[in-house]
């Protein structure tokens, strides 16, 4: 078009000097990526030399300078005066006449002589979206901007911006010379998301940068909302392998509560033309996107990525009118992507507290400090470095002291909004989206914030000890066995597969019907017959699915697939469930249907269970989760481990029952592993072994069982000691059983993390595989590397010291 104004199709990454990285990645977009799919709403930019020429009439450009001389960005409320007013002189500034005549006649060539067209107005800094630099969210952004006058309104509002108060704080963190960076004005049709649904999406998680996997943001109406972090939006994990095979590959669905969305205004007036309002209860309560939407957006995330060559931040909207899904920016993820490779860092509490708030984490980190409660950015002043800092929102308007925080908690907000983008930056852990926080918490009690442990945050009373663990992958040494993990929940599963593995020995599936489902299968089953007050519990739970049973089976393979995508191609065996009666009860309706045992240990459980017609619905839902990541999503690192098989009977009857729900072992390479844990296992190994793919020793009730005691009992449990000579001997007799006839052997109880010396007995018995808890691990691999194979011995039990 001109020096001054230039069309997207006329951009690439080469002309990020001249209208900035927002706006040059748009038109590479539009460039290269219309062919494959890609739909960019079509716009123009005005240049940095436009904004220069701006910015140099009249003398402004000089009188900026002079503010910002001597400028002290930690006094912050001198630097919200300066940046006050400069942004009123800019806004205040007329246009050079030639200028505003080009940006008219590129608006009017946009909009088609269709005055009742809107636009978006959005900045692009020349040094915004680096690769090594994030100015997200620092400019300001006009939605809905209507005729020529509020265009060229907007555009001058959008050059004011770069004088914000955080970007001013920013630039100078940064040493980034102020007169260095210009803007660019992307002027862009509007996708009308207000009647849609918009969000943002990254090519890789974004607390622990696992990278085989697209997590994806979305709530109703304009994408601000979630961007500004004023909604709590759906989520959505998509994982990379299986899409590029044409597989369903959506990890987990997680429901925001969505409770406001941005919309249009009638007023016309720059700023004035969008404005919040609430959602529709009904539609709180189900995902935003379908899961053919979510796939189509996983699938354009990975053409971006594959064409920029990095881990991308992308934002999106889906148009209500047409219901197609367009990409509105990608730029350069800047945080996970530029840590350090071969090192794992891990926070860890090492006592606990009671917890006021929970949330979203963000940062995989532990703060803590006195409470700062702030009603409004006007309110920073009062804040002391070291505080948390506790508010509704957060938008980048606060980062003059969230870097002074020892961390952050608010109300509103997912893990994709600003604010959590600035927290992981600054390396400050931020709990988002508690709903509750301002309320719940008083300036000066004293917290600690714990983002370590998993995807859930916790504000807990106190300051609570923890230490911080670093692991140099790079110098880890050989280990004479294959050491996996006991991974209890999915929700960790992408920061423990961080940790040096063998895959995953031990994953409980009742944990993840416990954390991801909470109520009792058969309850589901009965939904329809169930009382008015419990069918009512049940269906505020499965609402968003097309039936409770669709709830159980979905969220079951949701968990089991996240666990195998993390730690793939390795192993991940999943242990059917082994709740007791007594557990079961605790679901929700589970006291309509479980037994009252006096010894649920060695009751209704395992192998028994599953063979039982009473139970026989619930474990086919069960298969049917499990066939599922197998067969469609192609997870095949999936084996299936049976529980506490008490006879032969049992392993032969639980076996031909898993082949009728579709998991015969030997097809597809499925395994089925038992658990050696019953003492019967161990003396009758090689007729079991007949009937499964090898053991896995759970050495807890093994030993329980063989010595006759309650582990749960105070006034026994000093006798529990796997090294007991008794358990010593089944479990060799297991060992060599598998040897003897090739077949995998493994062991998943928490002795050899306990015992040094029984991990080292267990190396010397030929055991294939130790699963520990992921936080011993380390300790232990360190350990067992350094072991002379020769200087191994029987372990020595506190119950055989008296013995001849």
């Amino acid at each position: 078009m001109s020096a001054n104004v230039l069309w997207f199709s006329e951009l690439g990454l080469d002309d990020l000097d001249q209208v900035g990285g927002k706006n040059s990645s748009l038109g590479e977009m539009v460039q290269n990526l219309s062919k494959a799919g890609v739909r960019v709403p079509n716009g123009f930019a005005t240049t940095a030399d436009a904004y220069r020429r701006f910015i140099a009439h009249q003398d402004l450009a000089e009188a900026i300078s002079v503010q910002l001389a001597d400028l002290d960005i930690d006094d912050v409320a001198r630097l919200a005066v300066v940046g006050r007013n400069i942004r009123s002189a800019v806004v205040a500034q007329p246009f050079p006449p030639d200028l505003e005549a080009e940006i008219r006649a590129g608006y009017a060539e946009l909009a088609g002589g269709d005055e009742q067209l809107s636009f978006a107005v959005r900045s692009s800094a020349t040094a915004e979206d680096l690769p090594d630099a994030s100015f997200a969210g620092q400019q300001e952004t006009f939605l809905n901007i209507r005729g020529s006058d509020a265009i060229m309104q907007a555009i001058k509002e959008v050059f004011a911006s770069l004088y914000n108060d955080r970007a001013i704080a920013y630039r100078v963190h940064h040493d980034f010379d102020h007169d260095a960076v210009a803007l660019s004005a992307g002027v862009q049709q509007m996708v009308r998301s207000d009647i849609g649904a918009s969000g943002v999406m990254f090519t890789m998680d974004t607390e622990s940068g696992f990278t085989d996997a697209v997590f994806i943001t979305s709530s109703y109406g304009l994408g601000e909302a979630v961007v500004q972090g004023a909604v709590n939006p759906d989520e959505f994990y998509v994982y990379k392998p299986a899409l590029a095979a044409n597989r369903p590959a959506i990890l987990k669905r997680g429901i925001g509560e969505k409770a406001i969305k941005m919309v249009y205004t009638g007023d016309a007036a720059v700023g004035r033309t969008t404005e919040f309002v609430d959602v529709e209860q009904a539609d709180r309560v189900v995902l935003s996107l379908t899961d053919a939407e979510v796939t189509e957006l996983a699938q354009h995330a990975m053409t971006i990525e594959r064409h920029y060559g990095r881990p991308m931040d992308i934002e999106w909207a889906r148009d209500g009118r047409d219901g197609q899904l367009y990409i509105l920016q990608a730029r350069p993820e800047t945080v996970k992507s530029r840590q350090a490779a071969g090192r794992v860092q891990r926070y860890k509490l090492t006592d606990r507290g009671p917890v006021l708030v929970e949330g979203r984490a963000i940062g995989q980190k532990v703060g803590s400090g006195a409470i700062r409660v702030l009603a409004s950015v006007e309110d920073m002043h009062t804040f002391t470095p070291g505080e948390v800092l506790v508010a509704d929102m957060t938008d980048p308007d606060w980062e003059p002291i969230m870097k002074r925080a020892s961390a952050i908690v608010t109300n509103r907000g997912g893990r994709t909004c600003h604010a959590a983008i600035i927290a992981r930056e600054l390396g400050i852990p931020a709990v988002v989206g508690t709903g509750s926080a301002t309320r719940e918490l008083a300036n000066g009690r004293e917290v600690t914030v714990s983002c370590s442990e998993g995807d859930t945050g916790y504000v807990y009373e106190g300051l609570l000890n923890f230490v911080v663990e670093e692991t140099e992958l790079d110098t880890m040494p050989d280990v004479p066995v294959k050491l996996m993990m006991n991974v209890g929940t999915p929700d960790q599963a992408f920061a423990f597969s961080k940790i040096p593995n063998a895959g995953v020995g031990l994953a409980r599936l009742e944990f993840i019907i416990n954390r991801q489902i909470g109520i009792h299968p058969k309850a589901l089953i009965d939904f329809s017959s169930l009382n008015e007050p419990l069918r009512g519990q049940i269906a505020a739970a499965v609402t968003a699915y097309d039936s409770p049973r669709d709830f159980f089976v979905t969220r079951v393979a949701e968990g089991v697939a996240t666990l195998a995508a993390a730690f793939a191609p390795e192993p991940v065996i999943v242990r059917m469930s082994d709740f007791k009666s007594n557990e079961y009860a605790n679901l929700v309706g589970g006291e309509l249907y479980e037994p009252n045992e006096e010894n649920p240990m060695i009751g209704f459980r395992g192998a028994a269970r599953y063979l039982s017609p009473d139970f026989a619905e619930c474990f086919a839902m069960e298969c049917e989760a499990l066939r599922y990541v197998r067969d469609e999503m192609g997870l095949t690192n999936v084996k299936i481990m049976i529980p506490f098989v008490r006879t032969i009977h049992e392993a032969r009857g639980v076996i031909d029952l898993l082949a009728q729900h579709g998991l015969k072992r030997g097809e597809n390479g499925l395994q089925v592993i038992m658990m050696c844990e019953v003492p019967s296992n161990a003396l009758l190994a090689d007729q079991f072994l007949d009937h499964f793919d090898g053991f896995s020793i759970g050495s807890n009730d093994l030993t329980q069982l063989t010595l006759g005691l309650d582990r749960d009992s105070g006034l026994v449990a000093s006798g529990f000691d796997e090294r007991d000579p008794a358990v010593t001997f089944l479990i060799s007799r297991a060992i060599q059983a598998c040897r003897a006839r090739g077949k995998y052997v493994g062991i998943c109880g928490q002795g050899p993390s306990d015992y040094p010396d029984f991990a080292e007995w267990l190396l010397g018995q030929g055991i294939d595989s130790i699963s520990l808890n992921p936080d011993t691990v380390v300790d232990t691999w360190t350990r067992l590397a350094g072991i002379n194979m020769s200087d191994v011995v029987e372990p020595e039990s506190p119950n055989s010291r008296d013995l001849p």
